[in-house]
């Protein structure tokens, strides 16, 4: 399978209407076909795991084909500067979460990508930090709760950060690190409490949300 022929095979499947639709979701189609995920995830199964075609698709620059990128891609090819440089080019909030939950979350790197790139400035990448946190928090079963709880410090640090593509993803990381048991949910409670007592609206709705699902606030 080239590249070519993957565009082809997406292209099949690419209607107005379904860009339409993402524009209206606010994810940025200047450089999208209009192919559901549903359709992405049919060519993905079409291809199976392909590490070079991954590759290639990526510099296509074309957005669907970056989502089955991250779907073909192989995480134990994955290297640290690739997972950089893809996290810089997103531009979406939905490239973003789909990297990180289709792929991102199964490399070696993760724990660490996701202090570095909440650490980091620029939108689409700290939102991708906290959207590893919860990818994790969801689908690592194995992983001692110390992984977790190493990242409320940073969750409490950010949960100002005005940006709705930003406090959305803190919120979501906050809420599925306490869902995984009842010692990280009572831990996330007293986070989420901690925070609601910043000076700052954004904060304050992290923390309402959160403690809405985990305590049962109303």
């Amino acid at each position: 399978m080239d590249v070519t022929r993957t565009i082809k095979m997406l292209n099949h499947y690419a209607s107005k209407k379904n860009k339409e639709g993402m524009a209206q979701f606010g994810i940025d189609t200047e450089h999208a076909l209009g192919v559901s995920i549903l359709h992405i995830r049919r060519v993905a199964r079409e291809i199976g795991t392909n590490h070079e075609l991954a590759i290639n698709l990526w510099k296509t620059n074309i957005h669907e084909a970056r989502i089955l990128a991250s779907i073909i891609e192989d995480p134990n090819k994955v290297t640290s500067d690739q997972m950089d440089a893809w996290a810089n080019d997103f531009n979406s909030w939905d490239l973003c979460d789909q990297c990180c939950m289709n792929l991102f979350c199964k490399t070696r790197f993760a724990y660490s990508k996701a202090i570095i790139w909440a650490e980091n400035e620029k939108e689409f990448v700290r939102r991708a930090g906290f959207v590893l946190m919860a990818a994790l928090a969801v689908h690592d079963k194995k992983a001692e709760d110390s992984r977790f709880i190493h990242f409320f410090p940073t969750i409490k640090q950010y949960s100002t950060d005005e940006r709705n593509f930003v406090k959305k993803a803190v919120n979501w990381a906050l809420r599925q690190i306490g869902k995984r048991n009842n010692n990280l949910r009572n831990e996330a409670i007293k986070v989420a409490e901690e925070i609601q007592n910043t000076d700052s609206k954004d904060a304050k709705w992290i923390a309402f949300d959160a403690l809405r699902e985990l305590k049962g606030v109303r």
